[in-house]
């Protein structure tokens, strides 16, 4: 078999050996670039990696000594877009041709539960990137110090995106040092804001969707209260779609049955969190906890805000929906969304329970319906994370963040260098006529 035909109908581990990589980015002339988090386990070096692959697998390196964990790498304009979410979190810009690497925004909020994370750039030629939450459901607790990731419970305390006003909620804890700590919502964890307190809108905020100039200038709130929005897109006519990931079963505030879900994300919305999740409150009863109990509001201001958005979809609970990217035109159901899901983390974030996601989905735009990909059931995934399309559509690229999982005491078993990127033919995907 001639070696282009041979290779379009290949499926396999184009690039292996990776340290936890999150993110994967083409050029226009189908040059494939890969980042690495950067996070530190099973021996792995510390600090996140942009690598520019070969034709043969093997990589170059670019850059390095990243924030971790880097959460995004975008082609633009000859130049690659890096999201570092360490702390602080920073975007910055790889000029491929010249080498020159230039900090674009800094400063950006953490330390906290969750990151900055991915840049889209938009139609209308800003970088578009969202803003993980510092805490499950707004309040600093113990379960940040279970946080294999995190395990620090002194960590800074979300930022509010627009102007709201506290119930009396406050949340009581044994602390690790056996002490009795009362905290509420958006302060530090033993920090307690009297019912009524007023707080101002800020820039940056957590649990947000911003924008700024290609520059880095104008930073601008686009929408608030959507939990972490790992994955964004642009869709053709100009909609910005994002995964948010659900809130967990952890913490003063645990959540039960709560999916991720995809959010058309709109100028000016609130998306609800931490008071509503996915349209509903957070005492409905689909996330009650096994005897009945509800969890109480910790904003007093809900009519001062705009309704909360509904979603376009929910995942399955624990699923994980992470980044996504569209079928090509030529392709049957072009158009149409293939979404990676990294898969549960019980028992860090949820009970005990069987193995959820660590797969690839399509997910029709026509009426957001999911749909299983069963060509792709027999790959040996880890934890899809990200996933490309070539720029003549012929193959698919598909980042899986390696063997990383937790173990009953709420640790995390990861081994180094397991990670790869797959190289997936749109004949083994069922995607051609």
């Amino acid at each position: 078999m001639p070696k282009d035909q041979s290779e379009r109908t290949a499926m396999h581990a184009y690039v292996r050996h990776l340290n936890f990589p999150s993110s994967v980015a083409v050029s226009p002339a189908g040059q494939v670039y890969i980042a690495e988090t950067g996070l530190p386990f099973d021996g792995a070096a510390k600090g996140g990696r942009v690598l520019s692959v070969n034709d043969d697998g093997s990589v170059q390196e670019l850059l390095n000594n990243l924030r971790q964990p880097v959460n995004g790498l975008v082609w633009h304009d000859n130049s690659l877009i890096i999201s570092e979410g360490g702390y602080p979190g920073r975007i910055s810009r790889l000029d491929i041709h010249s080498g020159n690497w230039t900090v674009l925004l800094d400063y950006l909020p953490g330390f906290g539960n969750y990151h900055t994370n991915m840049v889209a750039v938009g139609p209308d030629n800003k970088m578009y990137f969202g803003q993980g939450a510092m805490t499950n459901s707004g309040i600093i607790g113990t379960d940040s110090h279970d946080l294999a990731w995190l395990r620090e419970t002194r960590h800074a305390p979300d930022i509010p995106g627009y102007d709201i006003e506290l119930s009396d909620h406050v949340a009581t804890v044994t602390d690790p040092e056996g002490q009795q700590i009362s905290t509420s919502a958006f302060a530090r964890f033993g920090q307690v804001h009297a019912g009524g307190t007023r707080l101002q809108g800020q820039r940056p905020c957590t649990a947000s969707i911003m924008r700024c100039n290609l520059d880095g200038s104008d930073l601008e709130l686009v929408a608030w209260g959507i939990r972490n929005a790992f994955g964004l897109l642009f869709l053709p006519d100009g909609r910005l779609i994002a995964t948010e990931q659900g809130t967990d079963v952890r913490g003063v505030r645990p959540v039960w049955n709560c999916p991720d879900f995809l959010f058309e994300v709109k100028p000016g919305a609130w998306y609800g969190w931490p008071d509503f999740l996915g349209g509903l409150p957070i005492n409905a009863p689909v996330y009650r906890n096994p005897q009945g109990e509800g969890q109480a509001f910790v904003l007093a201001n809900h009519a001062e805000l705009p309704a909360p958005e509904m979603p376009l979809l929910a995942f399955d609970v624990n699923a994980c929906a992470v980044k996504m990217a569209q079928i090509p035109a030529g392709l049957r159901h072009a158009g149409d969304l293939i979404v990676t899901q990294f898969g549960d983390e019980r028992p860090m974030t949820g009970p005990p329970g069987p193995r959820v996601g660590r797969n690839l989905i399509r997910v029709d735009t026509s009426d957001w319906s999911k749909h299983a990909l069963p060509a792709l059931a027999s790959v040996p995934w880890h934890r899809p994370i990200d996933v490309a399309f070539s720029p003549d559509g012929a193959f698919m690229y598909v980042v899986d963040f390696g063997d990383f999982e937790f173990t009953a005491t709420k640790d995390i078993r990861a081994r180094a260098a397991s990670g790869c990127v797959w190289k997936i033919s749109v004949n083994n995907m069922e995607l051609t006529s």
